[in-house]
């Protein structure tokens, strides 16, 4: 089994980020896995076929706020990167609604560090590349250059995008 799990396994041709930026990622990551666990394990033993909003997952989603919604899209990105060769359909369908959802606050830091996993997983990964390319699209190219974004060609079509992308403090209400 392939891992990219812990700080040093994030390696790329990026600088690194701060090793206090990293510890915050993993006591975020560590205070949503406990609930994360139990819910892909109840999902598993469930019906594949039941809508999202419907599942032990959707009920995890819905009762979190947008800092515990990233930090839960970590944890299942990186879940699903280190354990992509056994059953992570639970996980990858829940990386897939994170991913849809829009104006979560992602932070350019964040994105960098799902790229990093992303890329040190390869392409036997499946969809390795989904929240971190959705997260981008929020930061925008002027915080992450589009060259960082060089993907698989799994990536959406169109990726990255065209034209300025409004970072979300920038956006007016």
């Amino acid at each position: 089994m392939a891992s990219v799990a812990g700080p040093g396994a994030t390696r790329s041709e990026h600088p690194p980020l701060e090793r206090a930026v990293l510890d915050e990622f993993y006591r975020r990551m560590r205070a949503v896995a406990p609930a994360a666990v139990g819910a892909i394990g109840r999902d598993r033993a469930d019906d594949p076929g039941r809508p999202f909003a419907d599942t032990a997952c959707g009920r995890l989603v819905r009762s979190l706020d947008e800092g515990g919604l990233r930090a839960l899209g970590m944890w299942a990105h990186h879940w699903c990167m280190r354990f992509y060769d056994g059953d992570t359909r639970v996980g990858l369908r829940l990386v897939r609604e994170i991913a849809r959802r829009s104006a979560l606050g992602w932070t350019a830091d964040e994105v960098r560090w799902m790229l990093r996993e992303s890329h040190a997983a390869g392409p036997a990964a499946a969809g390795r590349f989904t929240l971190p390319l959705a997260a981008a699209a929020e930061v925008g190219p002027d915080v992450i250059p589009r060259d960082e974004l060089a993907t698989d060609p799994r990536a959406p079509a169109g990726w990255p995008p065209a034209g300025p992308v409004v970072p979300r403090q920038l956006r007016r209400a």
